[in-house]
């Protein structure tokens, strides 16, 4: 009878859960349409004005506090403050943009001249050509700078054929309308979990490009560098580089004045080598990560500061 009660009660509590997300999956869906109403500029000055004003209040603010002053110790605390400012207000324009991604990315290529809303040099503009062009599938990692979702949008709207890991939300009804709608401008998405290592590799066999975020911290990962600090980093994307050994790339977008971007994409990036000349897991990832540091330094306001990117072991 006790089993049979714990049994019951589970049920209950896993029933009012599935209840309890679908209202909060319903009200967020529609949050996101509503938005959608507004000028994207207009609410993204709204939304970045929001977070500079209430993230200081957030307990979020003392983790981000932390970092800058560990990984700049020759700042000032008005500076670390500024920074902080600034990684508060790009958050919150990235979440207006997040509902508008479909409408941000105007670039045309038959007029590089005309002022757009995304911006090129001609060396990125010759980097994506060359990508597109060699039949040969390829590894791209970006990090949580700007408006990260961008890379992904560029590569769809020029018909490259890629696809992007990204991490489910843990609402069912969050989910279906990310990729119902992220799938119409980004192409094709794959969720993190165990089966997207084999979903990758297929996608690396049939010649695509594969694109994902690496500046997190990964219990399992390989340990690396970041700013002086010891932490982790999923190796997936150096494993996936060993296995296919396939061209690695890294793309970024800078947040300009006036709701602009630039996209950069670099150079392929050499993996480190071993003796036997096969690729080393965690020498490459140390190789990414400071790519990605010196990206964060160059524009510390535009990073997420604000997540746990050092634990102690």
């Amino acid at each position: 009878m006790p089993s049979a009660m714990k049994r019951m009660k589970r049920r209950l509590r896993h029933g009012a859960k599935r209840v309890g997300d679908a209202i909060v999956g319903a009200l967020a869906v529609w949050l996101i349409k509503g938005l959608r109403l507004f000028p994207p500029d207009a609410l993204a000055d709204f939304t970045g004005w929001t977070m500079r004003t209430i993230g200081p209040l957030l307990p979020e603010n003392k983790l981000g506090r932390a970092n800058l002053t560990a990984a700049f110790p020759e700042k000032s605390a008005a500076e670390i403050d500024a920074i902080l400012r600034g990684a508060w207000d790009s958050l919150g324009r990235m979440g207006a943009e997040f509902a508008h991604l479909d409408r941000l990315w105007d670039y045309d290529p038959n007029q590089p001249n005309r002022r757009g809303r995304i911006e090129f040099t001609q060396a990125d503009i010759d980097h994506f050509l060359q990508l597109a062009n060699d039949c040969k599938p390829a590894l791209i990692f970006a990090a949580h700078l700007a408006n990260w979702e961008l890379p992904a949008i560029c590569a769809a709207t020029y018909q490259l054929d890629s696809a992007a890991l990204y991490r489910r939300p843990n609402i069912a009804a969050i989910d279906r309308w990310l990729r119902e709608t992220r799938a119409a401008s980004m192409g094709e998405l794959i969720a993190t979990g165990l089966d997207a290592p084999v979903k990758i590799a297929d996608t690396l066999k049939r010649g695509a490009h594969v694109g994902m975020l690496v500046d997190q911290y990964y219990v399992r990962g390989v340990e690396v560098t970041f700013f002086g600090r010891r932490t982790r980093a999923n190796p997936l994307l150096a494993r996936l580089a060993q296995h296919f050994d396939c061209p690695i790339h890294g793309a970024r977008i800078i947040r300009l004045p006036d709701h602009r971007f630039r996209a950069e994409l670099t150079d392929a990036i050499a993996p480190v080598r071993g003796a036997d000349g096969k690729i080393d897991i965690a020498g490459t990832m140390q190789v990414i990560t400071n790519v990605v540091e010196g990206w964060v330094r160059e524009h510390p306001e535009q990073w997420l500061w604000l997540h746990r990117r050092w634990r102690d072991p």
